[in-house]
């Protein structure tokens, strides 16, 4: 235990920068999974159909390809045709694209659960769709998504850990480059692993406190 501590202290502020590009590659990718999801779902709902199905074939797309490769082909594919992005810029857009598919899913089912009714009555009063959207619609299907959006935050935070195949020195990285070199693999991944339970069980009890709350409604 003794030599854990001794390692920990040593190691500890090497992983402390890899923990800052973990949380940057989070949370730009959540940001834009957000805004494409919401795209793609505003697109599915919509109604007509051209969008719908332009929405549901790019969803199963991307749903189709793995993370890694797409990273792969952001990285090293597309300098080949002029478009040459750093390894950061291409993990944060790589997984923002790739979760947009699931954050779609969840905004589209939060939209569908809200009663029918509601829109009808806006529409009926004057009110276009896209206001019907903004004003009734999409504050009520916020709420009903904030659980399993969590769960994406979460799941976002552990896959943020393949920016590690195009070079992104986060945690993950930096956790395998000292156990390389210093061959203490259970002191330096016993680390890692903390620090990721560390960061996701906030988010953890976040996810609770909003399953609870829908319940109670």
């Amino acid at each position: 235990m003794q030599a854990f501590w001794r390692d920990t202290v040593e190691f500890l502020p090497i992983l402390m920068s890899g923990v800052a590009l973990t949380i940057i590659v989070t949370l730009g990718s959540l940001v834009l999974s957000t805004m494409l999801g919401l795209v793609w779902a505003l697109m599915r709902v919509s109604g007509i159909g051209f969008l719908t199905g332009l929405s549901a074939g790019v969803i199963n797309v991307i749903r189709g390809i793995p993370i890694i490769v797409l990273l792969f082909y952001l990285y090293f594919v597309m300098p080949e045709f002029g478009l040459t992005m750093t390894a950061l810029q291409a993990a944060i857009l790589g997984l923002g694209i790739a979760y947009s598919a699931y954050q779609a899913e969840n905004f589209r089912a939060g939209i569908e659960a809200i009663d029918k009714g509601q829109i009808e009555a806006a529409q009926a009063i004057g009110m276009s769709w896209w206001l019907t959207m903004r004003r009734v619609v999409l504050p009520q299907a916020v709420r009903i998504v904030l659980p399993p959006y969590g769960n994406v935050m979460i799941m976002m935070l552990k896959d943020s850990s393949q920016a590690s195949t195009i070079t992104v020195a986060e945690l993950a990285l930096q956790g395998k480059l000292i156990a390389s070199s210093t061959f203490k693999n259970t002191s330096v991944f016993t680390l890692v692993a903390l620090m990721y339970l560390t960061m996701s069980i906030p988010l953890i009890l976040l996810v609770r406190h909003f399953e609870k709350r829908a319940g109670q409604k």
